[in-house]
Parts: C-alpha cells; structure tokens; sequence
C-alpha cells in the first residue's frame, strides 16, 4: 500500500500549481498588457495543462526602450519588466485537474450500476491517457531540459539576472523544476495507455508547430521575439533552432513512453513473482 494515497498527491500538486499561478499573475508585468498576453510564452502555457518550457524575459525591448525614454524612466521600466509564465504551467495545472475530477467521479460512481456513467468516465480516463502521453510529460520533460540547459549555458538568454530582484527562486523553481519530478509521480502511480507512436508524434509535433507559428505571429506583429534567444541569432539559425526544439520534444514524447513502459512492465513483473 502506497504510503500516501495517489489521490492526495494529485489535489496536493494541483493546488502548488494554483498556487504558482496566483503568484505569477500577481506579478506587475507589462508582458500581461502587449500582443498575446501570458499566453506568448509556453511557460504559462503548459502550467495550465500540465511547452516549450522556459521563461523569459524581452530584454532586447527593454534596452529599446531605455534607448527611447532615456535613463530618467529605467527605475521604472526595470520595477515592470518581468517574464511571463509559459504555456507548461497551463498544461500541467488542466492535467492535474482532470486527474482530480477523474478520481472525485469514480468515488462518486463507485458501486452504482451505470453503462453510461461508466463510458463517460473511460472517455475522461482517455483524455488524461493522451494528456499525458502527448502534452504534459512532453511538454514538462521539455520545459525542465531546454530551460535549464540555456541557463547554464548563458542565463541571459532566457533568465536574466535583473530577474532575480523581483521573482523569488521557489517560484522560478515551481514553473521550471518541480515540473518534471511531479509528472513522475503521476506516472509512477497510475498506469497510462500511450497511444500507437506514429500518432502520438504527429500529435507533438502538431502542438510544437502550432507554438512556433504563433511565436512567429507574434513578432510579425510586435516586431519582437518573446525569447531573448532568438533576438541574437539569424533567421537560418532560427530555422536550425526550431527544428532542434521539435526534434527535442519528440524525442521526450519517446523517452515517456518507454518509461511508462518500463515502470508498469516492471511492477507487474514483480507481482507475478510475489504470487
């Protein structure tokens, strides 16, 4: 018996999730009020469900800026500049809720003779089979590599010291770390059917397209890359860059079903033995 339930667990992460977002959207940034909103950056985006995970400041903007007002206004600019969470935190914090309301509608429909309760809850056992297998584990596995891989490589390009005066290190933690182990858990105490590979890289790709495109839109609109990164190299490298994140995520959407594989082959391996 698992020391502590995996029910508890799943409201416990759910809630650190709401609780991370409260806190982001607390925050005083002008990234809230320009084009696309928190919803530029896959930080936030994957928070709410459960992609690219890294976050990032438009320091390239804040230097034209200065450049433009002058030095008069830069304790004002620098109390307001601030990232935006990612669409991983997005992500994460829809998965675990679907999580929780599959574990309230079993205890619910526990005992009760019901066809059609039963098929709607298969339908949502379904959808947070795909969730993980396509979005949250990808999407978080991605986040935790690319974020922290960058960051020891050169910070500024998607953490900028000047970050470190106004968002706290649990918080940076909460969106770019705890993400990873928390997903393992999930994984580790409920077994998830992946789906056939070919489709669920055709699905990761698809999201991973579709946030390149909207990144793309964004600055067609703006005229600014919403990752310092991709203010510092050309538009070849740029191609060479996106093209590398997508092969990343495929590849994470890989190494999550092996793992899941690994972790439900091995437990019932174990409890074949026992009996």
């Amino acid at each position: 018996m698992a020391l502590i339930p995996s029910q508890v667990l799943r409201v416990a992460i759910l809630l650190s999730y709401f609780s991370i977002l409260c806190h982001y959207k607390a925050l005083d940034m002008p990234a809230h009020q320009t084009y696309g909103g928190s919803w530029k950056f896959l930080t936030f985006i994957d928070l709410l469900t459960g992609s690219e995970p890294i976050l990032m400041v438009r320091v390239e903007a804040l230097k034209r800026y200065w450049s433009r007002v002058g030095s008069d206004h830069r304790g004002s600019a620098e109390v307001n500049v601030l990232p935006a969470a990612e669409p991983e935190q997005v992500i994460q914090a829809v998965f675990f809720g679907l999580c929780v309301l599959i574990d309230v509608s079993s205890l619910l429909t526990k005992g009760a003779d019901s066809r059609e309760q039963e098929r709607q809850l298969k339908k949502l056992i379904g959808l947070r089979d795909w969730m993980m297998a396509v979005l949250a584990f990808p999407v978080g596995a991605f986040v935790v590599f690319t974020f922290w891989t960058l960051y020891l490589y050169d910070r500024e390009l998607v953490y900028p010291k000047l970050l470190d005066n106004f968002i706290p290190q649990w918080l940076n933690h909460g969106m770019h770390t705890t993400v990873l182990p928390f997903i393992i858990i999930e994984m580790r105490t409920t077994h998830h059917s992946y789906p056939r590979r070919s489709w669920g890289l055709a699905a990761v790709c698809l999201f991973g397209v579709g946030y390149i495109l909207w990144t793309c839109w964004v600055h067609q609109v703006t005229g600014v890359w919403v990752y310092p990164v991709l203010e510092r190299i050309t538009p070849l490298a740029r191609v060479a860059f996106f093209s590398a994140m997508t092969a990343v995520i495929c590849i994470m959407y890989v190494l999550g079903e092996i793992l899941n594989g690994y972790i439900w082959d091995h437990t019932h391996t174990e409890k074949v033995k026992g009996e």
